[in-house]
């Protein structure tokens, strides 16, 4: 044989492998285009790269700062850079509300979904609008303190800018990777190695996980690389695994259509086996436990094996527990449809950052609940920006046994909505962040939803008297023992005076941003004396607290677990060491910007007290 077809032979297959990489990225007909070769005769050649900063913060599901200014909040990501190079802790960034394991260590922590994949652990999201979509090249992210938190970056297939909404919304996932922990707070830019995607896009999205950071982490600006013009395959750019023949892995690892997961919900046609193996000799109920490990997908997989396999895995008993969050961008209305028969003894239900951009639809999500909320006692919703009041209605209907409910950051639901949720009398926990709800539904909630006993009000700015609030907790709520009041505007300390006297069984009080309290008023001492159970105070950016409060709180409040009093100037190292030395507890010490409390003495008392993470943030 001549030496000559060998070599043919190599090619042929490389020339195979390269075709079938960019069928599998390519739109179908796209192979057949002339693209590549009517592109050398256009004026703009292709690999001209654009870069642009965001133009604009469509979403996110939670921030440091107030809806009401710009400090720490995620609006501080559109436009050039603010603070990039420098380092430190800087308003003029966009700041996501919670960083390390703390929020998981105190008594408002919720135990966490089972089933949820190892590959999925985003806890906070952000979307950014470009004006021009293209083909990403490169996404950098400016990091200005504590880099390492964004473990996920997405782009979208639809245009925010569009008159003409797109039939499917596709996201794909240009880069993910686990949280890592950075050395170091200080500044970096950060680019990694992202994947090509057969669509323009000028949506880009943000996934964090901040558990492993010290401090919270804080991001200037984002800015988008790409081409308006699909870029051809370049050999130079990546080698040819012959992994590659398997067509199906990338649509696997990365795929976020839609489609992917309907398809595995909606099969029925098995396979036909002779037997089903030695799965016939094991009990019943001890495969039911083995494939208790298996993700959704998975057991959609599995159904699709043996008739036996396919009983199990559409067994109610599967789906008593289930988190869709993980799956947020292929849910739609066909997957909650699919998933019916098999969620009707459901009890736990994760639909957060679910159903946005018209995935799910109030029909969609009302018949899911008329036929699978009877047995809810847990139901997740942040950020379900499809959310309106029938749904709240339907909820109040369709869910008698609900205890908790988290609508946080569903910030497109009218106010007049919310007094539906006080026909819920069984609600132990509530979780209102970042939402509408106005006075008058508060107190009727409060009125009727005496079982209360984890209540989030955070950053909820259409309440007008906080104190008249707050006396009808200590009026109905005698159970409460977590309470979240950050960034309530005009709580005094006749509100706080009711508060405590009523709701002695608190655990944990979040009064962090509440610039109407004055340690002067005894606001503070008298928290302390009425609150001996405090595990967790936060008294953030209150500049009042004085060395008087935190010797109450060390002679008062011994279990004491976290404290934060970022900003007073009025607490010195003396009164810190009476707390350490009575609170033997104490894991979480925030001084940051306290004016008396300078590095050497936070080394010292790091020195004294090693169990204690004793925090000092800087500006530089």
């Amino acid at each position: 044989m001549s030496p000559v077809f060998p070599m043919l032979t190599v090619l042929s297959m490389f020339y195979y492998m390269c075709l079938r990489r960019r069928a599998r990225t390519a739109t179908r007909g796209e192979m057949n285009s002339r693209r590549a070769i009517e592109s050398n005769t256009r004026a703009l050649p292709i690999n001209v790269e654009i870069v642009q900063y965001a133009k604009e913060v469509l979403d996110f599901s939670s921030h440091y700062g107030s809806e009401n200014s710009m400090s720490y909040t995620m609006w501080n990501l559109a436009d050039i850079p603010n603070v990039y190079p420098s380092s430190g802790d800087f308003t003029q960034t966009a700041v996501f509300r919670t960083y390390g394991t703390w929020w998981d260590r105190c008594p408002s922590a919720r135990l966490p979904f089972k089933r949820t994949p190892p590959t999925f652990c985003s806890q906070d999201y952000v979307e950014l609008a470009f004006e021009e979509p293209v083909y990403p090249t490169a996404v950098h992210i400016l990091e200005t303190y504590h880099p390492g938190a964004v473990v996920r970056i997405l782009a979208c297939s639809a245009n925010p800018y569009s008159q003409n909404p797109p039939a499917e919304v596709r996201w794909e996932i240009l880069w993910s990777e686990a949280p890592t922990k950075v050395n170091g707070p200080q500044a970096r830019q950060f680019t990694p190695c992202i994947k090509q995607i057969n669509f323009p896009t000028n949506l880009i999205r943000l996934e964090v996980n901040s558990s492993l950071l010290d401090y919270y982490t804080e991001l200037d600006a984002v800015v988008l690389h790409g081409v308006k013009e699909r870029p051809v395959l370049s050999l130079k750019t990546s080698m040819i695994d012959m992994n590659d023949i398997d067509e199906d892995e990338d649509e696997e690892k990365y795929g976020c259509g839609m489609d992917t997961l309907n398809k595995q919900f909606s099969i029925v046609t098995l396979r036909e086996w002779p037997t089903n193996g030695y799965f016939d000799k094991l009990p019943y109920e001890l495969i039911q436990l083995i494939l208790s490990h298996l993700t959704v997908p998975d057991l959609c997989r599995l159904a699709q094996t043996c008739k036996l396999l396919y009983q199990h895995c559409c067994d109610p008993l599967q789906y008593i527990h289930l988190s869709l969050q993980p799956y947020w961008a292929r849910i739609n209305d066909t997957s909650l449809e699919y998933l019916q028969s098999r969620c009707t003894l459901i009890q736990w239900l994760n639909l957060s950052w679910t159903g946005n951009r018209g995935a799910i639809s109030v029909s969609g999500f009302s018949r899911f609940l008329k036929v699978c909320g009877s047995e809810l006692v847990r139901l997740e919703l942040s950020c379900g920006h499809f959310l309106n009041e029938t749904c709240l209605e339907v909820i109040t209907e369709m869910c008698p046994n609900l205890q908790e409910l988290n609508l946080s950051s569903c910030d497109k639901i009218p106010p007049q909505a919310f007094n539906h949720i006080a026909k819920v009398g069984s609600l132990k926990r509530l979780i209102l962040y970042r939402t509408k709800v106005e006075q008058t539904a508060l107190l009727s909630i409060l009125n009727f939803c005496s079982e209360l006993q984890h209540l989030s009000l955070g950053s909820c700015v259409m309440i007008e008297d906080y104190d008249l609030i707050a006396s009808m907790m200590g009026a109905k709520c005698k159970k409460l023992r977590s309470l979240d009041l950050w960034r309530c505007k005009n709580i005094t300390e006749s509100g706080i005076a009711e508060l405590a006297s009523g709701c002695q069984l608190l655990e944990e009080l979040d009064l962090g941003w509440c610039p109407t309290l004055q340690s002067s008023t005894g606001c503070f001492i008298n928290l302390a004396r009425k609150l001996p159970n405090l595990q967790k105070l936060f008294l953030t950016a209150n500049r009042s607290v004085c060395d008087t409060d935190i010797e109450e709180l060390a002679a008062n409040c011994t279990r004491l677990r976290q404290l934060d009093i970022l900003g007073t100037r009025m607490v010195s190292p003396a009164s810190l060491r009476k707390l350490l030395e009575s609170c033997k507890d104490l894991s979480l010490l925030d001084v940051s910007f306290c004016s008396q409390i300078d590095n050497r003495v936070v080394l010292e008392l790091n020195a004294n007290f090693p169990n204690v993470f004793i925090k000092k943030s800087f500006t530089q």
